[in-house]
């Protein structure tokens, strides 16, 4: 079921349920996640599916038997959000973001630019229970749509808990404001694909990479590249983020559009 979740100063948490009474979609969704589950699955699938052409997204499922989730699954993402299909009720428990500053590797898995985890050290809670963050990556324009718009770019940081369920928030970006945060991500962004990783100095402020409103909508999806995993916890914060307009191109220089379409919605 899709709840929006507001965290605010007091301890009171709000959750909107979409009216529609499961926010499962079907068709396919390419959450980067894919590439959560280990650096090694990434590169193994990197050169077989892309996003344009024959091996684009809408032919996925036809590239392995082991996508099929991305043709015939049931709660597929990206998703479009229409605010209007909301309703508010209260909810049980809140999202909960352990994150402090910390170090990084990143990568071009030829897909995308990805920041991996050189500790376990940060976290999210959910329904109780916790996932360790394994690495936040980009996607340009954004993959999910609020209201049938979408976002110059989106955010993913994707966590993992102790039986390998994944959980992700999705961050919306618009065009603004340097993001100094990932200043020091930006300066080193490889161009082409990489075999091995490339070592931060600086870390990461990862709160700083948060909207400060934490307002979000929760919703049971799946991985948003093959193969499609379904399963996982989405946390979509409403509010965007900035980065300059000289940052947003950077990035697109590399990658000119890496973003699923969204997938239908079934409704129970």
């Amino acid at each position: 079921m899709m709840k929006k979740i507001v965290n605010q100063i007091l301890p009171v948490t709000l959750s909107l349920a979409l009216a529609a009474c499961s926010v499962q979609s079907a068709g396919q969704r390419e959450e980067h996640a894919a590439d959560t589950n280990e650096k090694k699955e990434s590169k193994l699938s990197s050169d077989h599916w892309s996003y344009e052409g024959d091996t684009g997204p809408e032919h996925w499922g036809e590239i392995d038997p082991a996508n099929s989730a991305c043709v015939n699954g049931s709660e597929q993402s990206p998703i479009n959000i229409e605010f209007s299909q909301v309703q508010t009720k209260k909810a049980a428990e809140a999202l909960n973001i352990n994150y402090q500053p910390a170090l990084f590797t990143i990568m071009n898995n030829g897909h995308t630019v990805q920041a991996n985890t050189v500790d376990d050290g940060n976290s999210v809670v959910i329904e109780g229970k916790e996932y360790k963050l394994v690495q936040f990556h980009f996607h340009t324009p954004s993959e999910h749509q609020f209201n049938g718009q979408n976002y110059e770019m989106e955010l993913h940081l994707v966590h993992k808990d102790m039986r390998g369920k994944i959980a992700v928030l999705g961050v919306m970006i618009k065009e603004g404001e340097e993001n100094e945060s990932l200043t020091s991500l930006w300066n080193v962004l490889p161009k082409e694909k990489t075999e091995n990783d490339i070592s931060l100095n600086e870390p990461v402020h990862l709160e700083a990479l948060l909207p400060d409103d934490r307002s979000a909508f929760h919703y049971d999806g799946s991985l948003t590249t093959p193969p499609c995993t379904e399963g996982v916890k989405w946390t979509v914060f409403e509010k965007p983020i900035e980065m300059s307009k000289k940052q947003i191109h950077a990035f697109r220089q590399i990658f000119p559009d890496n973003h699923r379409p969204v997938q239908a919605i079934i409704k129970e």
